[in-house]
């Protein structure tokens, strides 16, 4: 099931030198290492107790919804959370969410104790104009205003697309109109660390030209970098580079670099994700542990 699909069904409601130099310091770790359930949905269809417990058991502390399973209220999986030990920092809602109910998302997200509600999706029919960019970046503004009013900060997630020069906006990135669009007090970037690689646009770059910007990032490995294919919808590129998604470390790309300037910029969650897993618990506890062992 398509990640746009999935929410909407289940939710309820700068030089170089500006980044720290950690030089011959001692070696850091990441302090708090979340996952998204997104990797899970289809055990959270059919045991959402059981899968939140297996996910603590792995170790993560941390966990950030797809939308939430329809039997459970909020009280009930905020019960389920703390029985296991976990926070959630961190939602994803659909754009129509976004559009039509954020006061229910708001409310939500008080109950579980998110401090962030993430559009994930714009959807391709309005990436299609110029106008439909605006819009979404209105509407992004205007969340923002009202979830910062109320003590949550709403943000975007990215995928590949938003880093193709896009002709509908003088060639000008998608997500540069985007970050350049939007309030910085109303709008954080998270930043999915392996589409922009997809993209091959480099992470730190961001970081460094958009202090503050950035306050969580999505962490998944590939096994090869996927080309662009001009002509192929969104979704399909996304299924061609989730078949060669891997456990953290078994990929590509560095996390030894990515990680720490990550850090420096000053994110503060870190959500393992892996969209196609084949054994989503052993893609996990893969993840867990060469993340919770990686000093830099």
């Amino acid at each position: 099931m398509k990640r746009r699909t999935f929410i909407e069904s289940s939710l309820v409601v700068a030089a170089a030198t500006s980044l720290p130099f950690r030089g011959l310091a001692a070696a850091h770790q990441l302090d708090s290492i979340g996952m998204q359930l997104y990797t899970v949905r289809g055990m959270m269809g059919t045991d959402v107790p059981g899968t939140i417990a297996k996910v603590a058991a792995i170790g993560y502390k941390e966990v950030e919804f797809a939308g939430y399973p329809y039997l459970y209220s909020s009280k009930d999986l905020r019960a389920m959370l703390d029985t296991n030990g976990l926070s959630s920092p961190s939602v994803h809602v659909s754009y129509d969410v976004v559009q039509h109910r954020m006061p229910q998302a708001i409310d939500a997200a008080h109950v579980l104790g998110h401090k962030y509600i993430i559009c994930p999706w714009i959807d391709e029919s309005q990436r299609a104009s110029a106008d439909g960019y605006r819009r979404a970046a209105e509407l992004f503004n205007n969340a923002g205003e009202a979830s910062r009013k109320a003590g949550i900060q709403f943000g975007y997630h990215n995928h590949f697309w938003e880093f193709l020069p896009d002709k509908n906006l003088g060639d000008k990135l998608p997500y540069d109109f985007l970050l350049e669009s939007t309030d910085p007090q109303n709008v954080t970037m998270e930043l999915d660390l392996c589409w922009i690689t997809v993209a091959k646009k480099d992470p730190i770059a961001y970081f460094k030209k958009y202090p503050g910007r950035f306050s969580q990032v999505h962490v998944k490995d590939l096994n090869r970098i996927p080309p662009i294919v001009p002509g192929k919808s969104s979704e399909q590129m996304i299924d061609d580079a989730a078949a060669g998604f891997t456990p953290i470390g078994g990929g590509v790309i560095d996390w030894k670099v990515l990680l720490p300037a990550a850090q420096d910029a000053g994110v503060k969650h870190f959500f393992v994700e892996n969209d196609k897993p084949k054994d989503a618990i052993a893609n996990l506890t893969e993840s867990y542990a060469y993340l919770s062992k990686l000093r830099f």
